[in-house]
């Protein structure tokens, strides 16, 4: 009896270790293990672009390489530390940095305007504001003009009418009773424009009377064209178109002699004076 029971002691024994023996899974070699790891970080929604290189040794696993966020970064080392066989996991795996978004373009700004330049030879064309005569003015004299009409450049009124002008009574001299000769001459010094007002240069408006009714034009410059009387002229009363251009362009004031030989421009006379040097205008703002 105590031989039967020492014989089902020792059989019970022998059958629990093969028990044992069958239910204990043999331990996965590296290679399996950097395989699987490779697998399941490829296949994970989180981890799939990720690229990181997995290296098993003994039970240890190394994970190197790059991954986009930490997020997936987490979840490689997790996959990693999952997997059967493991002992250990070194992450060496780092975050690719945001990439720099591209600068949107900046549309350059708009060029300054540029100045308005009045060139040389302009006419300014002026009614002056009060009567000037080469036995009443006097040499040095200063007078005021408005602008009869517009300058325009490239389509812009650059000077525009009604603008205040003034000038300067170049030369006035008397006819003599007996000799001499009556001369009057003429510029324009500056012109306001625009509540601003600018130094200007202009060829002299000359006339020289040696007789009754007789009169000569005379210029300065250089002989440059220097305008003339659009208006009426003393004798011939306002609106008398007597003075124009003569000459192709000579510089004529148009003032008529009188009676005793006077040179007279009168008030709101209509003169031509041309630029002897540019104007130079600060860009209309916009």
């Amino acid at each position: 009896m105590r031989i039967q029971r020492s014989i089902s002691v020792a059989a019970l024994t022998v059958l629990l270790g093969l028990s044992i023996a069958c239910t204990k899974s043999p331990k996965p070699s590296d290679d399996a293990i950097t395989q699987d790891v490779q697998t399941k970080v490829a296949a994970d929604p989180d981890t799939k672009d990720s690229q990181v290189t997995v290296a098993a040794k003994e039970g240890k696993v190394t994970l190197t390489g790059k991954v986009k966020t930490p997020v997936a970064r987490k979840k490689v080392e997790q996959i990693a530390q999952e997997e059967p066989g493991v002992a250990a996991v070194d992450d060496q795996t780092a975050v690719e940095p945001e990439p720099e978004q591209a600068a949107q373009p900046v549309a350059p700004p708009p060029p300054p305007p540029q100045p308005i330049v009045v060139p040389i030879g302009t006419t300014l064309v002026v009614k002056v504001g009060q009567a000037l005569s080469s036995k009443t003015s006097q040499t040095g004299q200063t007078f005021l003009a408005t602008l009869a009409q517009p300058v325009s450049i490239g389509g812009i009124a650059a000077i525009p009418a009604r603008s205040t002008a003034s000038g300067t009574v170049l030369t006035a001299k008397a006819k003599g009773k007996i000799k001499g000769e009556a001369e009057l001459s003429l510029a324009l010094t500056s012109v306001t424009v625009r509540g601003h007002t600018y130094k200007i240069q202009t060829d002299a408006l000359s006339n020289t009377s040696k007789g009754k009714g007789k009169r000569t034009a005379a210029t300065t410059g250089g002989g440059a064209a220097g305008g003339a009387l659009i208006g009426g002229i003393a004798g011939g009363g306002k609106g008398a178109a007597i003075g124009a251009l003569v000459g192709g362009g000579a510089g004529l004031l148009g003032g008529a002699a009188t009676g005793n030989k006077q040179i007279e421009v009168p008030v709101e006379s209509a003169l031509s004076f041309q630029l002897s040097a540019p104007l130079t205008l600060p860009p209309l703002s916009r």
